[in-house]
C-alpha cells in the first residue's frame, strides 16, 4: 500500500484562510491544536464518544477527533475561538456563564460549539429522535438533552447547560 507522504487542504478556520500540508493521517483535532495552536478544542476520549473535540464544519457539528484534516478541503471550520472571545462573548457563552453551565470547563468549548450548531438546526426546523412532531418540534428540556447527548460533562453540569440553552433558544423565538 502506498501512503502519500504529504497531503494538502485549504479551508477557512474561524473565517481566516488556512492551509494544511502534512501527514494524511492527521486528525482535524490535532491540526487545530498542534498546527494552528487553537487549543480551545479539547482532546478527550479520542474515540468520538465524549464531544470535547466538537467543532462546526460547514454549519454542522462534528467530532474533530474522528475527522482527518485533509477531508475538509474547501470547508469552513468554526472552533470555540471563532464563536466569541473574552470581552465579546456570544449570547450562548454569556448564558453558560449566567447559568454556571460549566464547572471544570474542560468540556465547555465542545458543549458551546455543539449548542451553537444545535440552535442553527432548530432554526432550520430539524427534528431529533426525541421530537414528537417532525414538522414543528417542541423545544423543551427533553429535546435539548437529546440533541446535546453527544457531549459529556463529567462534572454533571447538565441542568445548568440545559437552562443556558433554553434561555438562548427562548430569546430567539
Amino acid at each position: 500500500m502506498h501512503l502519500q507522504k504529504n497531503a494538502q487542504a485549504a479551508f477557512l478556520v474561524n473565517g481566516a484562510p488556512r492551509r494544511f500540508a502534512g501527514d494524511p493521517r492527521t486528525t482535524l483535532l490535532d491540526f487545530l491544536r498542534d498546527g494552528l495552536r487553537l487549543t480551545g478544542t479539547k482532546k478527550g476520549c479520542d474515540h468520538g464518544q465524549c464531544g470535547a473535540c466538537t467543532v462546526i464544519a460547514n454549519g454542522r457539528r462534528i467530532n474533530s477527533c474522528l475527522s482527518l484534516a485533509v477531508m475538509h478541503d474547501g470547508d469552513a471550520i468554526t472552533t470555540i475561538e471563532g464563536i466569541g472571545a473574552p470581552g465579546s462573548l456570544s449570547p450562548l457563552q454569556r448564558a453558560f456563564v449566567t447559568h454556571d453551565g460549566y464547572q471544570c470547563g474542560y468540556c465547555t468549548p465542545g458543549q458551546i460549539c455543539s449548542a451553537t450548531a444545535l440552535a442553527e438546526e432548530i432554526r432550520a426546523g430539524w427534528a431529533s429522535a426525541a421530537s414528537d412532531d417532525l414538522l414543528d418540534p417542541l423545544i423543551d428540556d427533553e429535546e435539548i438533552r437529546e440533541r446535546m447527548s453527544g457531549n459529556i460533562c463529567r462534572c454533571g453540569a447538565y441542568p445548568n447547560i440545559v437552562d443556558a440553552l433554553a434561555e438562548v433558544l427562548e430569546t430567539e423565538r
